[in-house]
């Protein structure tokens, strides 16, 4: 199929893939960790020292969903082409579904093929279809393998990043699978290291602040650490427990190992004063399995193009849909209401910690 060798991968005895990937800051040593409602910074006393979360589980489901796709086609990178997804457009004017404008994706919202652009608006085609395939699940246990071929079908990644179909017409709100990847990004022996500005106001500087004149002084925190680590979690287990044939084993592994291998490749630059690089790009070696590296980037290119073909029934029919739904629908507002915790601007909040999965 292609250069990349899965068999360390694909050995029943072998549950997990765990890696450890060092980072540093780019320039200098300081940094901006993420931040969460009502608690700001995440730091944690370990027998260890003091430790901080840099970046959440939740935000780098989201970092590694962002490398597949393109901003400027508004579709999978071109890699990737034949991967399941739901695509929803905007537009009365325009009779044709396809040439309607893009409003987001499967790929894009924070709960997925659970998003209300999907299932809540006046096109019932998905939420009908999916309802349809998977309403024998209304009463008794949960087929794992019939949801996760369903899931395969339509939106490849909540079998990697997870997903909760929180709808009473879907099994009672019961149909959910967890993150089979998961990475977050740690500091230790980690130090506030404070500072501050001024907000200048060369007009009038003793204007009313309230409404945006004056000058206005501020302090902020950056944090400064002696490590800094990307942990990288795989559950091989899980992928297994699907029930689904080899060929899709493979492609979940492939993608869940592209995803990783482009962000590192990628810029880490998690926020305006968090931009991070792995220390060693070319050999990440795994602590589990042992002896296991990431492949490169050409070579997981090459092997998932391969492995997305082969991954059809046995009528040779592909596995997997690209499916489009309109979302014509008036896009309300909510009520007034004082602004809830967490729903300030990723420059002052750190990051948005909405998860994308459950």
């Amino acid at each position: 199929m292609s250069d990349v060798d899965l068999s360390a991968l694909l050995d029943p005895k072998v549950t997990r893939l765990l890696m450890t990937i060092p980072l540093k800051p780019l320039q200098g040593d300081r940094f901006q960790p993420t931040g969460f409602p009502s608690l700001g910074a995440a730091t944690y006393q370990t027998k260890h020292g003091t430790k901080l979360i840099v970046e959440s589980p939740q935000s780098m489901a989201n970092r590694l969903e962002k490398t597949c796709w393109d901003d400027a086609t508004n579709e999978p990178i071109a890699p990737l082409a034949g991967i399941s997804h739901v695509t929803v457009r905007r537009g009365k004017e325009e009779k044709v579904l396809a040439k309607k404008a893009f409003l987001t994706n499967s790929m894009l919202e924070a709960h997925r093929i659970n998003s209300p652009y999907l299932l809540e608006g006046s096109d019932k085609s998905f939420r009908n279809d999916i309802t349809s395939e998977l309403g024998v699940l209304a009463d008794g246990p949960i087929d794992r393998g019939l949801l996760a071929k369903v899931l395969l079908k339509y939106d490849i990644g909540s079998l990697i990043h997870g997903v909760f179909l929180a709808k009473p017409y879907l099994a009672g709100g019961r149909l959910r699978v967890a993150r089979a990847l998961s990475a977050v990004i740690e500091a230790s022996d980690a130090n506030v290291a404070p500072y501050g500005g001024v907000k200048n106001d060369h007009v009038n500087p003793s204007g009313d602040t309230g409404k945006g004149f004056g000058n206005v002084p501020f302090a902020r925190d950056d944090f400064v650490a002696n490590q800094i680590d990307l942990f990288i979690n795989l559950d091989l287990a899980q992928i297994r427990g699907y029930g689904l044939d080899d060929n899709v084993q493979k492609l979940l592994i492939l993608l869940s190992l592209y995803k990783v291998r482009k962000l590192i490749d990628g810029d880490l630059r998690l926020r305006t004063a968090c931009d991070l690089e792995p220390i060693d790009r070319k050999t990440v070696k795994a602590m589990r399995p042992a002896g296991f590296i990431l492949p490169d980037l050409t070579d997981l290119e090459t092997a998932l193009s391969s492995s997305i073909k082969e991954c059809k029934d046995k009528d040779g029919k592909s596995l997997m849909t690209q499916k489009i739904v309109a979302f014509d629908d008036e896009l309300k507002k909510r009520k007034d209401k004082p602004e809830a915790d967490g729903e300030k601007d990723d420059e002052t909040n750190g990051e948005n910690e909405t998860p994308n999965d459950e």
